[in-house]
Formats: C-alpha cells, structure tokens, sequence
C-alpha cells in the first residue's frame, strides 16, 4: 500500500514572483504568508513568496519563485517556442464579472479561446490561467 501523499501547494516560476503575488493574492483573496527576499546577486524582484487562503478557508496555497532564466510562454503552444509547464484553473460563479474582475487586477484576456464556457487569461508574467464555470 502507498504512504499516503497530499498535494497542499503550487509553485509558479517568474521572473516577477513579487508582482505576480500580489496580482494572484488580489485577484484570489489570498494573503502573503510567506515572503523570502532575493538571494546573493538576484534583483529586487527575485525571492520566494507563499499565498494561503484566509484563515478560516480552504484552498490550496500558490508559491512563487524567481527564475533566473525564466521565458515568457506562448499559448496556445507553437513549435520552437516556449510552452506553458502549467497553468491554474479557478472555478467561478459569473464568467463575464470574473473575467472583468481578472482584468481590473491586471490580467488580459488570450487571444485564442477553445471553449464558450473556459476564459483563458494571461497574468503580468504571461502565465496562462482559466477562468471556468
């Protein structure tokens, strides 16, 4: 029999994990529980950051972390390029407002959209997220 394993976190990598926190803690409610600065030789914006759901809710928790070497994803995916490894889906009650909502914190909306009922968004570092009902 297997050791029981639970999955309790997602970690996203940047090159803005500073940005991209406080975009996902405003667009999801969440609160920066943990925040490490930049190592020896990173920038300002480097570091490690942790979001958790309000004391009280459930959810999981998003991290982010700097990447050096981060490259900006295409999606849809192309040849030769850069793929999203990941993207996170975010269930709501009202697609239109939540889109306007993802918008207002700073999202856009992608180009291409494969389902009535899916809006894909691009966060400020052009990770892929959906918007679903």
């Amino acid at each position: 029999m297997p050791p029981r394993l639970q999955l309790t976190s997602v970690t996203v990598g940047t090159s803005r994990p500073r940005e991209l926190a406080r975009f996902y803690a405003q667009l999801l409610g969440l609160q920066v529980v943990e925040d490490e600065g930049p190592g020896p030789d990173e920038p300002e914006e480097a570091g490690w950051l942790l979001l958790r759901p309000p004391a009280g809710e459930s959810g999981p928790a998003v991290g982010f972390e700097y990447e050096r070497s981060y490259v900006r994803p295409v999606w849809p995916s192309e040849p030769g390029a850069q793929n999203a490894s990941q993207h996170l889906d975010i269930k709501v009650d009202d697609l239109s407002a939540a889109v306007e909502w993802a918008l207002a914190c700073g999202a856009v909306e992608a180009a291409y959209q494969p389902q009535e009922d899916v809006r894909v968004m691009l966060d400020p570092d052009g990770h892929p997220f959906c918007l679903y009902l």
